[in-house]
């Protein structure tokens, strides 16, 4: 009887420390420290309303705006993971040859053989926000085309947009914030 209720005390302690007290301090040094990573990499519009954050893909369906990554779970947060198709499936390879054909009928400046990987596979996630420098350039034409934007100025914005290749990551645009300053130039 004695070692039931030294459980059940230790139990209580932990659940107060492990259940609360981390959870707490944690929080309150991540706000501290970095609030905005912290509240998940929000972006807001100039009306303080929310429009998505750096850290989650984003369908756009505009032609006039950069594509992002492919996603196998229709951009649904609440499900993230790749369908994980092997390259045999028979669906992996009617989604993508739909993929190409998408591209060439949108993308008519732009030969298939320039087609960046990326804008035609599953992220790991379903969820990436981010595309190849390459992957953006490739849509230069048709968004410049569609927007009377300069070739120039799309490639200026991707090179402003565009994070270098480090020990941990391969060289990556934020298609979001890239959308955002190609609506900027629209106005």
């Amino acid at each position: 009887m004695k070692e039931i209720g030294a459980m059940i005390r230790i139990s209580l302690l932990l659940l107060i420390v492990c259940g609360l007290i981390y959870p707490l301090a944690v929080t309150g040094i991540s706000q501290a420290v970095m609030p905005k990573k912290a509240n998940g990499s929000l972006i807001y519009n100039r009306k303080g309303e929310v429009i998505g954050s750096e850290l989650i893909g984003q369908q756009f369906t505009d032609p006039r705006f950069f594509n992002s990554r492919v996603s196998g779970i229709g951009y649904d947060a609440a499900s993230s993971g790749s369908p994980n198709e092997a390259p045999s499936n028979p669906e992996l390879f009617k989604r993508v040859k739909t993929s190409i054909a998408e591209w060439k009928k949108e993308n008519p400046d732009v030969p298939v053989s320039k087609l960046p990987i990326d804008l035609i596979t599953n992220s790991d996630s379903g969820l990436d926000p981010d595309i190849s420098p390459a992957a953006a350039y490739a849509q230069i034409p048709r968004i410049s085309r569609l927007t009377g934007i300069s070739k120039a100025e799309l490639e200026q914005l991707v090179d402003q947009h565009a994070e270098k290749a480090s020990l941990f990551s391969e060289a990556r645009v934020n298609v979001l914030l890239l959308n955002i300053d190609v609506k900027e130039k629209l106005k």
